[in-house]
């Protein structure tokens, strides 16, 4: 391989000559070999930095500080990033010490040497175009990340919102389908009242539809960003009228309704807003674990358990019990959900982590971040391709258990009265003799009444009634 020198305040560094990255990214490559994940995993954060400096070098250039020539070649080059070339240059890895400066560094180089080819130069001229006087100006890492990163983070959110929205109309579509479906209600796992398989899933899809809501209220505290705060939030090395205009060329580009800080001090150092997004996915992940366990047990069998509803049968179950098929899909999606709690208390603690001006800690932050609303993400869309919309229910069996459960008892207490209910409850149990049969037995009621009363129409909602 062939190789460039260049040099940085500790010295100098080879670097690929075919390279756009410089060094102090090669220094990163060199320190951080952490998760093994690297920036360009991580295409919208790409994208939003490149949004950033964009915007930084029209800024500067609108107010006189950067000659146009060179606004133009960063401009050019960033607008390349973010139709998705030179993604791949992006190589230092996400968990990193330096407050993020390394992805900062990363895309001051890589924007730098691209410009420098469109101005006709060599990579690596830095004497013509420099990464951090002319691609940093007025910028510090320390508003440069958390900008992007928040940009990064809307977008991220929206896409969750869709693949929840997707879900919760899967749920929805088989709430309307199961409406006919009589089943007993469980509480603590026990025998409670009838209801419908139809109630239980368009319970499911309203849960689901709640918490895009609360998505949608926490994504709107990461719109406000820090640029122009430069190092601590007092805008040292800017132009007075820097974090107006930098702000204002952002929200062209993005299209976001992103807003300045009316405190760049406090945005600097303060990372509650992530912790606030966090436990909203956290919010997320454990009602969809919740979700994924009744699943589970509905389905449960198909002989020895409740065997209600049947999931699509996605891959054989065993390797040594032959016709076994798992619940494989509601498990994953369990397993999403403990990393997602996971990564909720790693956002906690590397928010505490935060010390006077600065969090460093956000990188590790963002990465937790990216990484919950990505598999939440695909674990949405996964559990509604892949399962609830192949779901059938077993109408007979969900009919047995109704009319063999004890529980049916407190449909017909407000017709027969509580003293005669419990009395049919305590033979029921004793005898092993269904609810159903004692009743018609004893006279309390025809079996015309005891079916009206189980009509999945009338226990839905509540109903005028005649006590016997």
């Amino acid at each position: 391989m062939e190789y460039r020198i260049e040099h940085d305040s500790l010295g100098e560094v080879e670097v690929p000559k075919d390279a756009y990255y410089g060094v102090q990214t090669k220094r990163a490559l060199d320190n951080f070999h952490i998760s093994g994940i690297t920036m360009s995993h991580y295409p919208r954060l790409i994208n939003s930095l490149a949004y950033v400096k964009l915007a930084a070098a029209e800024a500067n250039a609108s107010l006189g500080m950067l000659e146009e020539q060179k606004s133009r070649a960063i401009s050019r080059a960033c607008e390349e990033i973010l139709s998705g070339k030179l993604h791949d240059q992006f190589v230092v890895d996400v968990m990193q010490g330096g407050a993020g400066t390394s992805s900062n560094m990363n895309a001051n180089e890589v924007i730098c040497n691209r410009a420098l080819e469109l101005m006709g130069f060599e990579k690596g001229s830095y004497d013509q175009l420099h990464p951090l006087n002319d691609v940093n100006m007025s910028q510090s890492t320390n508003d440069v990340y958390p900008s992007a990163l928040r940009i990064a983070l809307i977008l991220e959110v929206r896409e969750l919102m869709d693949a929840l929205q997707y879900l919760k109309k899967a749920f929805a579509a088989k709430g309307k389908e199961f409406t006919d479906v009589l089943k007993m209600g469980r509480t603590q796992l026990q025998d409670a009242v009838p209801m419908t398989l139809g109630q239980e899933f368009s319970a499911w899809a309203v849960m689901v539809g709640e918490d895009v809501q609360r998505l949608d209220e926490a994504q709107h505290l990461v719109h406000e960003i820090n640029m122009g705060a430069t190092a601590i939030g007092t805008g040292l090395n800017s132009h007075p009228d820097y974090t107006r205009t930098v702000t204002e060329k952002l929200i062209k580009s993005t299209t976001l309704q992103l807003v300045s800080s009316p405190d760049l001090v406090e945005a600097t150092q303060d990372t509650g807003a992530y912790v606030q997004l966090s436990g909203v996915l956290k919010r997320v992940a454990v009602k969809l674990s919740k979700i994924c366990n009744d699943l589970r047990l509905l389905s449960s069998g198909p002989r020895c358990g409740l065997n209600e509803i049947n999931l699509p049968p996605m891959q054989p179950g065993s390797s040594i019990m032959p016709g076994k098929v798992n619940p494989v899909i509601p498990e994953v999606v369990n397993q999403v959900a403990f990393a997602v709690v996971g990564n909720d208390v790693t956002i906690s603690m590397a928010s505490e982590a935060g010390q006077l001006e600065l969090n460093v800690m956000e990188p590790v932050i963002g990465y937790s971040l990216f990484q919950s609303m990505n598999m939440l993400q695909r674990a949405s869309r996964t559990l509604a391709d892949k399962c609830v919309s192949g779901i059938t229910a077993n109408r007979e069996r969900c009919r047995e258990l109704v009319e063999n459960s004890i529980g049916l008892v407190t449909a017909l207490n407000p017709f027969i009265g509580y003293e005669k209910s419990a009395e049919i409850a305590k033979e029921a149990m004793k005898s092993g003799r269904s609810v159903y049969e004692i009743v018609l037995e004893k006279g309390y009621l025809s079996q015309e009444e005891i079916d009206d009363i189980l009509k999945p129409e009338n226990m839905v909602k509540p109903r005028y009634y005649t006590r016997s």
